[in-house]
């Protein structure tokens, strides 16, 4: 049986995939900082990930962070990757990496680049932003009396759960390089998703739109990160409120 290795599997993607593979009856260990057995630090590496490999067939690299390190981290796995003999290394990305000069999109598209260079066999997903982050935006937003938004940005949200059976499918693939990018069901203003999230949490919020200065907005402004011709998601934001806050 396919031992599969699946990192940052505790964390917001990386807990559904680990489901969804688990659910299919496959050997799955989990790699994080904290859960045992398998906790390592992939931006320190150590020993930890060598035992953590050993046997591994493929490996779901989900682990990230807007932090700093994911760089390091893929160097330290894409090398203990080589010495355990693993065969496939599935990434999770972004759309709009290689458009959108945002710094933790830049280091995404290294990471990227890194994996493709390898030498490993690999399969790359790039995909739209969760209806999750979107929410813990908004939530932040929401904070003061207005809530201003960047004027004429539009957002593509997408279910975790959707992107999770996408990458378990790929995972239990043959690796297949760069495949097609993975879009929410609709392109939706940022003003309606914030109206919406108001909506669904009984807050009430003056809106506003700022318009905004710079390279990186003048890219979002764009839609560099929406894939329209790829909205292959089914479950809307408004769907996602009503199971996450119930109104």
């Amino acid at each position: 049986m396919t031992t599969i290795l699946v990192t940052g599997g505790t964390g917001t993607l990386g807990r559904h995939v680990t489901e969804r593979l688990r659910a299919d009856d496959r050997e799955v260990r989990v790699l994080s900082r904290r859960a045992q057995p398998y906790a390592v630090d992939l931006r320190t590496g150590g020993a930890g990930l060598d035992t953590a490999l050993a046997g591994v067939e493929t490996v779901v690299h989900c682990a990230s962070t807007q932090r700093g390190g994911d760089e390091q981290a893929a160097g330290h796995l894409i090398a203990a990757a080589r010495r355990a003999g693993v065969r496939h290394l599935v990434y999770i990305s972004i759309v709009g990496v290689d458009r959108i000069p945002f710094g933790y999109y830049k280091t995404k598209l290294a990471v990227e680049r890194q994996i493709e260079e390898s030498g490993l066999g690999f399969t790359l997903l790039r995909t739209t932003q969760f209806h999750d982050l979107v929410v813990t935006v908004l939530d932040g937003l929401a904070k003061p009396p207005v809530l201003l938004l960047p004027a004429g940005v539009s957002d593509q949200p997408v279910e975790v759960t959707e992107v999770a059976d996408r990458l378990a499918e790929l995972a239990l693939a043959a690796p297949a390089g760069r495949v097609s990018d993975m879009g929410g069901p609709e392109v939706r203003s940022f003003d309606s998703l914030a109206r919406a999230y108001l909506g669904a949490t009984g807050r009430r919020r003056a809106v506003a739109q700022l318009p905004l200065f710079g390279k990186t907005y003048r890219a979002f402004r764009a839609g560099g990160h929406l894939a329209p011709h790829e909205a292959v998601g089914k479950v809307t934001f408004e769907e996602y409120l009503g199971r996450r806050f119930g109104r």
